[in-house]
């Protein structure tokens, strides 16, 4: 491997403290498929109180596990002690760790052969047991030894093992496919919270689809996600190449891979697809009315239930329920702003890449549409004219209409401003103070005069 200076002036100071250090994890396995390396973790003979001993900073972030990181220049370096695991009582976590001296014994704990594989900074040689290096080469995933022993001490590995199919796109070895179907139900024992941050992860893979559909196929999905299961089979219009289900997988990987948000959108836009299909008479195929609305709540609750953050399930709940629009050369420039203040102007750049995606997820559509190049080209202009799009953008405000009309604080303030923005919305000149105390004031005094007739009558 060829190392930054860095690494090596790193491994320099273990040496000189007659220390050994390896290189392992995600750098080595990268090396060896011949990509550029970035993250470096290491294992060493020394304890953590040791590595501690030998550098200024070290933060102990997981020292009962015997890792510790060194911050070293401007590099924050990952340092994990040699250790063997006692068992696996919860399918979690180890009941005990046990810190041993060489290199082979600490492999031997490892997940998969792929990333058992440690380099020898000082001798410059690869320590491979498992043929890790075969099986990188051959593109397969083996679980060391015993897959399903694997997946019982720790069942998050099953979902690992599908990150790493779409990560890699490799494919999983027959014994090690079996046990995670054999084993599915241990997912359960696992947090929301552990699960949500691999899904995290598998969002950010080159094809999460590769990862999904070994979900599928083993019972995981059917554990974690039932609801994109409902998509399987169920055929769409001629518009699309796919079931609603491969549809939502295959939009998903068409969207950013460094924007798990837009992902998750795509892999959901269609969820509701199922629940509101409705055959043509005319045999074009199914249609789906208000499948965006109603998949967008149903987004929240799968999100909610795996302990997504609030901004996760308020932007990716949001970009569902507006994903559908259809924008025509006969939208007026109020219509425009209508959809920017529905939308939100902050979102449009990740609904445009979610309108995207779903667009190459069909399978059958090539190019970007006119029709939305032009859209694009419309709200440009409109954001750039400064146009009021939300209650806080008009001239006047909360204060200002009480003190005008004699008002007091209520319902009723709010109502007028949501009635005046509606107002500039379609004729953007009207936002000044004193057109909108006028325009207040009028739409004020015919709300009273028609509650009055109504108490007469």
């Amino acid at each position: 491997m060829k190392l930054p200076d860095t690494i090596l002036k790193f491994a320099t100071i273990f040496k000189n403290n007659n220390f050994s250090l390896f290189l392992v994890g995600g750098a080595v396995r990268d090396a060896l498929l011949g990509e550029e390396q970035f993250d470096y973790d290491f294992t060493t003979d020394a304890t953590p109180e040791q590595v501690m001993s030998i550098f200024k900073k070290v933060i102990p972030v997981g020292i009962d596990h015997g890792t510790v990181l060194v911050l070293f220049g401007n590099s924050e370096f990952e340092v994990t002690t040699f250790r063997t695991e006692g068992k696996y009582s919860d399918n979690r976590r180890p009941d005990s760790v046990s810190f041993v001296n060489t290199i082979d014994e600490d492999l031997k704990r490892r997940d998969f052969t792929i990333n058992a594989i440690a380099y020898d900074i000082f001798e410059e040689k690869f320590i491979d047991l498992f043929n890790g290096a075969g099986d990188i080469q051959s593109k397969i995933i083996k679980a060391i030894g015993n897959p399903a022993e694997r997946f019982q001490e720790d069942a998050l590995r099953m979902l690992r093992a599908c990150r790493f199919a779409s990560k890699l796109e490799f494919t999983i070895e027959h014994e090690t496919l079996q046990a995670i179907t054999s084993h599915c139900e241990l997912i359960k024992n696992i947090s929301s919270e552990r699960i949500r941050d691999e899904l995290i992860k598998l969002m950010g893979t080159k094809k999460p689809s590769i990862g999904l559909e070994i979900m599928r196929i083993t019972g995981l999905m059917n554990i974690i996600m039932p609801e994109l299961l409902a998509g399987y089979g169920i055929e769409q219009n001629r518009f699309h190449a796919f079931d609603v289900y491969y549809h939502n997988l295959y939009s998903c990987d068409a969207a950013p891979a460094n924007n798990y948000q837009v992902r998750l959108a795509a892999l959901f836009h269609d969820i509701a697809k199922p629940q509101t299909s409705h055959g043509k008479p005319d045999d074009e195929g199914n249609s789906f009315y208000n499948h965006e609305i109603i998949g967008s709540k149903m987004t929240y609750r799968i999100m909610r239930r795996l302990k997504f953050s609030k901004s996760d399930l308020d932007t990716v709940s949001h970009l569902i329920r507006y994903h559908m629009f259809y924008y025509t050369a006969e939208w007026t420039d109020g219509a425009v702003r209508r959809f920017l203040r529905n939308v939100g102007v902050e979102n449009l750049d990740n609904l445009f890449l979610l309108r995207d995606a779903d667009r190459v997820g069909n399978g059958t559509k090539h190019g970007i549409p006119k029709t939305f190049l032009d859209f694009k080209e419309k709200i440009v202009a409109i954001i750039a004219d400064d146009n009021a799009l939300k209650v806080t953008d008009l001239a006047i405000n909360g204060n200002d209409l009480i003190s005008a009309l004699g008002l007091k604080p209520g319902k009723i303030i709010g109502e007028i401003l949501n009635y005046l923005l509606e107002l500039v919305l379609d004729t953007p000149d009207l936002n000044t103070n004193k057109k909108l105390i006028e325009s207040a004031k009028e739409y004020y005094n015919n709300k009273e005069s028609h509650s009055t007739n109504e108490e007469k009558n």
